[in-house]
């Protein structure tokens, strides 16, 4: 299937002052472009009603589905602008396959590949001059769908909309990379076998707020989830993969199952071969970690994502005390690997693995 997203301009663009003003100190996810692209699917009719239209708000009737139900899903990706004013994006062919996988979970229609891809472009396209550039500025992306069939009824809906929005995003550490704190939680699980931890829905996210305040609470950034059957194995961070770096050269990550599947996370195991560590996936107890911390078998530990690409982890705590990792600052192999990342990203490094996507 082939979707066209033509471009409907917006009569009331903002001026290259204010755009200019915005993208000096855009923030994070806190201010929009122009334009959004869309599409609806009908059980009816398939996919239609595809076009990149003016930035605004949905008309969303009380008993839409998705208030009710939480059928929906999300992406989270980004546009860098190059040095020589070209744009790129980052695999964004993962993104829209693990786009496909939650909407299977989530019993939302599967959009093509090409139609997701698409949709990313002509949004950049008709939104390019917003895209940001020096530093480790960039274009976030938010592709999203939801069930908005107006039906009080539990099974999958018959009306879904689908959206792009886009928000210039500037660079995550701005004072440079510092380590954060992680709380380790105790009471509460992320995800569980057979639910839907592997896919990107926001039910995932708030089920982590309440742990996320706690972390809060004891002067943390984020938290470290477990297992929900014997709680005993790391599982992920809130919103973040997690890699821990061992004394004998090894990359080490918990294995995939209830936890999404990073398109950062999968990078970084191809890539770290190239820094001479040697990548395992595999199931890691929290007590392995601790342990690790004490004798020195674990050197370092980072988390890893879209936003930050890679976040060093200086320290981890619990009800039982604080656990230093390292020297507490930001390691020489999570520094190297967040670097080498970057430098693919931004063009200045080779891209030998095909990653990259140029838009302009």
């Amino acid at each position: 299937m082939t979707l066209k997203f033509d471009l409907q301009p917006s009569p009331a663009p903002r001026g290259d002052a204010e755009r200019e003003a915005i993208l000096a100190d855009p923030g994070f996810g806190q201010v929009f472009t122009d334009h959004m692209a869309v599409a609806t699917w009908t059980a009816a009719d398939g996919w239609g009603d595809s076009a990149v239209v003016p930035y605004g708000p949905f008309a969303l009737d009380p008993a839409s589905a998705v208030l009710h139900y939480a059928q929906e899903i999300f992406e989270g990706m980004k546009a860098y602008r190059r040095a020589d004013g070209s744009i790129w994006l980052f695999r964004p062919e993962k993104n829209a396959e693990r786009f496909a996988v939650s909407a299977h979970r989530l019993a939302l229609p599967e959009l093509p590949v090409e139609a997701f891809l698409e949709s990313i472009e002509a949004l950049v396209e008709a939104d390019e001059a917003w895209v940001p550039s020096g530093g480790e500025t960039s274009l976030y992306l938010r592709p999203f769908m939801f069930a908005n069939e107006v039906f009080l009824g539990v099974r999958s809906s018959r009306r879904v909309q689908y959206c792009v929005i886009a928000s210039p995003a500037g660079s995550y550490f701005s004072g440079g990379v510092a380590p954060v704190s992680i709380w380790i939680s105790r009471d509460y699980t992320r995800a569980a076998p057979g639910g839907t931890g592997a896919a990107k829905c926001g039910g995932n996210y708030a089920a982590s707020l309440l742990a996320q305040a706690e972390a809060a609470e004891q002067g943390c950034s984020q938290v470290l989830f477990t297992d929900a059957i014997e709680r005993k194995w790391i599982d992920e961070l809130g919103g973040m993969n997690v890699y821990l770096v061992t004394s004998n050269g090894e990359l080490v990550t918990p294995e995939l199952g209830t936890i999404l599947e990073g398109v950062t996370r999968d990078a970084i195991l191809q890539l770290c071969p190239e820094l001479g560590l040697t990548p395992v996936e595999r199931r890691v107890s929290l007590q392995e970690v601790l342990n690790g911390l004490k004798t020195g078998a674990i050197t370092e530990i980072f988390a890893c994502g879209t936003a930050a690409v890679i976040t060093p982890i200086g320290e981890l705590k619990d009800v039982d005390g604080q656990y230093r990792v390292g020297s507490g600052e930001a390691g020489e192999v999570t520094l190297g690997l967040r670097q080498a990342l970057l430098d693919i990203q931004y063009g200045r490094r080779e891209d030998t693995h095909g990653w990259t996507r140029r838009i302009r």
